[in-house]
């Protein structure tokens, strides 16, 4: 199963880039013998319209080009659902058993999603009802992805409530 983590905006150089990198070498890592591929990263630019929704229009076009035909769309949005890690972990399986091709995790920029990106979501997930920085998502997105890996192999990184 290709994975791809569709993110509005950059991180420049910083904690939050290095950690988010941790995370995600990790889950390049692990995820080659669960068949998973290594997670391709797409930064979108950040749009400069001067309306917020427009603004949020313009990054949905380019979000929904960068997901992966006939991927899951897992979006990260803080009205979304919350679930438990082994919960993620047993929908990204669920995937991946399936035969979908790919997943992409979607990360909105600063004014949020434009509606086109949620209807175009398989599960609109949620951090928390917190508003988050975006590289601290970002960093979320890449260690949940990693915890989902070992859940799925058993690995005892994963150690939830009894």
């Amino acid at each position: 199963m290709r994975l791809a983590l569709v993110a509005v905006g950059r991180l420049k150089r910083g904690p939050e880039r290095d950690l988010a990198e941790e995370y995600r070498g990790r889950a390049d890592a692990l995820g080659r013998s669960l068949g998973f591929s290594p997670v391709h990263l797409t930064e979108i630019p950040e749009s400069r319209a001067r309306r917020a929704p427009d603004r949020c229009a313009e990054e949905a076009g380019a979000i929904l080009a960068a997901i992966p035909a006939g991927a899951a769309a897992l979006v990260l949005d803080e009205g979304g659902k919350a679930v438990t890690s082994p919960d993620f972990a047993a929908q990204v399986g669920a995937w991946r058993d399936a035969g979908r091709p790919g997943l992409a995790i979607v990360i909105g920029g600063a004014d949020g999603l434009d509606p086109s990106v949620r209807a175009r979501a398989d599960l609109v997930f949620a951090f928390g009802a917190a508003t988050l920085p975006h590289g601290l998502v970002r960093v979320l997105a890449f260690e949940q992805l990693y915890r989902a890996m070992t859940i799925l192999a058993g690995h005892p990184y994963h150690r939830g409530a009894p």
